[in-house]
């Protein structure tokens, strides 16, 4: 599971760099619109960070689960809050969130370190 943990931040680094790179216009608004979503408002940034941390597992994207642990993470989420946003993400998504799940909990002991609650 680390190994492509750390293959989704090397892909994710990458495309990042050759985006701008090129002078993505799109991907520099979408790096705009990010920066307004997640900033400090009526919802902390932690709140949003465990928002998005449940969608991931509802769409099943591994690199926006990767990227927004992490985040929840620098702003200050538990690991027990990470959990809640991964239950809940499971809950909105069904069997199929369980799936998900798997692969956050990886994330999780990765920025958590493996630990019990």
């Amino acid at each position: 599971m680390t190994d492509r943990i750390e293959e989704i931040i090397r892909q994710r680094k990458r495309a990042h760099k050759r985006l701008l790179d090129l002078n993505s216009k799109t991907y520099r608004a979408f790096l705009e619109m990010e920066k307004a979503a997640y900033a400090e408002g009526n919802l902390p940034v932690k709140t949003k960070e465990l928002i998005a941390v449940g969608i991931s597992v509802v769409i099943n994207c591994e690199s926006c689960m990767e990227w927004h642990i992490g985040q929840a993470a620098e702003a200050g989420a538990s690991l027990e809050e990470v959990l809640e946003a991964l239950e809940v993400g499971i809950e909105m998504g069904g069997g199929p969130a369980t799936v998900s799940a798997r692969f956050a909990l990886g994330v999780m002991d990765r920025v958590f370190g493996d630990r019990e609650r």
